[in-house]
C-alpha cells in the first residue's frame, strides 16, 4: 500500500513557481485588483489553515487517493467556515493578484512562516503539568 506524500500539491507548488515566474513580466501597478480581493490579513489565515490542513493530511498516511479526497474535502470546509464562496475563485484571484505584486506575496508568507514557526514552537513546549499538591 503506498502512502499519501500529497503528489497533488506537487504540481501547485510547480504552477506556484510559474505563477511567481510570470509575475515578473506584469507590472503590478499594471494590474487592477479583482473585485473581491481578500485581504492581506484573510490571505495570511486562509494559507496558515491551508498549510495545516495540508500536514495533517499528510500525518493521515492514507493512501493517496483517499488523502486527496481528504484534502478536498476538508478544503472546501475551511473555505466554507472563512465565508469564502469556491465557485467564484476569489481565493485563487487573490492568490494570484498578490503573486503579481511581490512585495505584497513577500508580506504575506513572511506573516504566514511566522505564525506558523510560532504554533510549532508551541507545540514542542508541550502542555504545562499542573503543579502537584501534597
Amino acid at each position: 500500500m503506498k502512502y499519501a506524500r500529497l503528489p497533488f500539491c506537487r504540481p501547485a507548488l510547480a504552477a506556484l513557481g510559474l505563477l511567481l515566474a510570470l509575475a515578473g513580466c506584469a507590472r503590478p501597478e499594471d494590474v487592477p485588483p479583482p473585485a473581491q480581493l481578500l485581504p492581506k490579513e484573510k490571505m495570511v489565515s486562509i494559507l496558515v489553515q491551508l498549510h495545516l490542513l495540508e500536514a495533517r493530511v499528510e500525518a493521515s498516511r492514507l493512501p493517496i487517493d483517499s488523502a486527496r479526497a481528504l484534502y478536498q474535502s476538508e478544503q472546501r470546509n475551511l473555505l466554507w467556515q472563512n465565508q469564502i464562496p469556491e465557485s467564484d475563485s476569489v481565493l485563487q484571484r487573490s492568490y494570484r493578484y498578490y503573486a503579481i505584486n511581490r512585495k505584497d506575496m513577500e508580506e504575506i508568507y513572511k506573516a504566514v512562516i511566522d505564525s506558523l514557526e510560532k504554533r510549532e514552537a508551541k507545540m514542542s513546549r508541550g502542555p504545562k503539568s499542573p503543579p502537584v499538591h501534597p
